[in-house]
């Protein structure tokens, strides 16, 4: 394998050439600490998510992880799927780390740094829980918009919020505030996804006052307030009146200040063919059911594509084409995009059904096995060796007496076992595409005879197998598939959500001049509505 030392890596992304540095940990790992531009790419599922995250075969793709184990494991699957400018990162991260270079904790970390910036920069007007509580109930009347997805919104939620997700509000705000005058608070979990939709109306100069809730649905815990949990008021997802022709080229108006530009099929197809990585994204959020994105593109709710941008967009910079069906979901999440450093366009629902399908690979094929005969196997001592391919959680929950955990990266612990004693495998999962790659790997090691089980946990029981709890193992130290950082801040856990908060609230004093770089369109901007810019107690 390629190398790149980190003096080397590090001057490429301070160059800003275009390349995806793909970090092939697992979520616990990664989450703990990482370099910035670095998109989570988990060895579990490498094969099945490198062609979208890096749709761009000639790009240089950095692989990454601790010693650089697992990144040589990928790179030759890489190269096998078509990448021709694959390297490792010379020692690894370790290298990196003592090479006195930064790294940081949590995910998203450059959505979650951009939402702040917009903030300080852009002075987005806040409301504190305390404040609305109060001015609630002495009577005064707000429109409360918990702008999360659906199921977030379910869990817990401010009392009296509506749900509308993200850009669906802005895209339907004449149908939802009918008066020029009532104060619009729109809250998230914590900030990122507030400050966006609040700035958002503001940008847009909508005549009502405008406030994010300062630290959503955790300020309003930690101000001693009680959360809903299990609300039902959610706008319709499904036929969304409309926008009218003034609404509609007031979002376009501002996405164009931003040098946002609309492409046709053809201009797409050329880019591609120049070897450049682009990304078609339907970013409406999906109203219910399994509904197929727009042709040629790949689902993004726009609520999520702005909080966690890395999940859809694998190069930094890269060009994203945005689609809807109604030209203003799309613009306005254009918007945003340039002003984070992506080239950002617009491509009409027409234009899209001109586009191939994007990337799907199929995982390798992986024979199946009958519960019950899984079952009556491994009551034999000398029969397969049964792996659980779950979360660590699931595993915890409910597996097969006997059902050794097994993430894909320690698949190495497992081999000499096998190889010394048994001759068949049978997979217990969840995701068959994992299972495959699994199955793959173990027939590469001379493990042919694998099979997934068809059916799960109480399928397992219904044919007779015993089942246990085990809550205690694998032992936290184990559960790399899980991020422990603050994982327990909506759940009670006070302690958590401050260390959260204060985290998100760190982010931007920890960037350097190459971050900072990405943002250079995001200028300082009065508001050009009725909101007061400074806080509300």
């Amino acid at each position: 394998m390629d190398t790149i030392t980190p003096q080397e890596l590090q001057a490429r992304l301070q160059s800003r050439e275009p390349l995806a540095l793909v970090d092939v940990r697992e979520p616990g790992e990664f989450g703990l600490r990482h370099p910035y531009r670095a998109v989570p790419l988990p060895w579990r599922r490498f094969e099945l998510e490198l062609p979208r995250l890096v749709p761009a075969p000639g790009l240089p793709l950095v692989l990454v992880d601790e010693a650089g184990t697992i990144a040589r494991l990928a790179a030759r699957r890489a190269r096998a799927l078509g990448y021709r400018r694959v390297m490792g990162l010379d020692g690894g991260l370790r290298a990196w780390r003592a090479a006195g270079y930064s790294e940081f904790a949590g995910v998203h970390v450059p959505s979650k740094a951009f939402g702040e910036l917009v903030a300080e920069r852009r002075g987005t007007p806040m409301i504190d829980a305390a404040g609305l509580a109060r001015r609630l109930e002495a009577g005064q009347r707000f429109h409360l918009f918990d702008v999360r997805p659906v199921a977030e919104y379910h869990r817990m939620s401010i009392p009296g919020a509506r749900c509308c997700p993200g850009i669906e509000l802005h895209a339907r705000l004449e149908s939802l505030v009918d008066d020029p005058d009532t104060p619009i608070v729109v809250n998230c979990a914590g900030r990122t996804r507030g400050i966006i939709a609040a700035q958002t109306l503001v940008d847009l100069a909508v005549p009502n006052p405008v406030y994010a809730l300062r630290n959503g649905t955790m300020g309003w815990q930690l101000a001693g307030l009680e959360r809903d949990h299990g609300a039902d008021d959610v706008v319709p997802l499904t036929a969304p009146p409309a926008p009218s022709p003034a609404w509609r080229e007031r979002i376009a108006a501002l996405a164009r200040r931003a040098g946002v530009t609309a492409v046709d099929a053809a201009t797409v197809t050329r880019w591609r063919a120049a070897g450049e990585p682009v990304y078609c994204l339907d970013v409406r959020h999906p109203g219910g059911g399994d509904e197929p994105p727009l042709p040629g593109t790949a689902r993004a709710p726009g609520v999520q594509l702005l909080q966690a941008t890395e999940g859809w967009i694998g190069v930094p910079g890269a060009r994203v084409v945005l689609a809807d069906d109604d030209g203003a979901r799309a613009p306005l999440c254009a918007y945003w995009l340039r002003l984070m450093g992506f080239d950002a366009h617009l491509l009409p629902a027409a234009e899209a059904v001109a586009l191939p399908a994007p990337p799907t690979p199929e995982p390798p094929e992986l024979p199946r096995c009958r519960t019950a005969t899984a079952v009556a196997e491994c009551r034999d001592p000398s029969g397969p060796l049964l792996l659980d391919l779950r979360s660590s959680s699931a595993h915890r929950e409910a597996h097969p007496e006997g059902a050794r955990w097994l993430l894909r990266p320690r698949l190495g612990d497992v081999v000499p076992e096998l190889v010394r004693e048994r001759t068949a495998v049978r997979l217990l999962a969840d995701d068959a595409g994992e299972a495959a790659l699994v199955a793959e790997d173990l027939r590469e090691r001379g493990i042919d005879d694998v099979a997934l089980i068809d059916g799960g946990v109480e399928a397992w029981r219904r044919a007779g197998g015993s089942v246990v709890h085990t809550p205690e193992d694998p032992p936290d130290r184990a559960c790399i598939d899980r991020l422990f950082f603050v994982h327990d801040r909506h759940d009670g856990n006070l302690d958590a959500a401050r260390r959260y908060l204060e985290w998100e609230q760190g982010l931007v004093p920890r960037l350097g001049p190459a971050e900072l770089a990405d943002v250079d369109g995001l200028e300082p901007q009065r508001p050009s509505g009725r909101s007061d810019p400074r806080e509300l107690g």
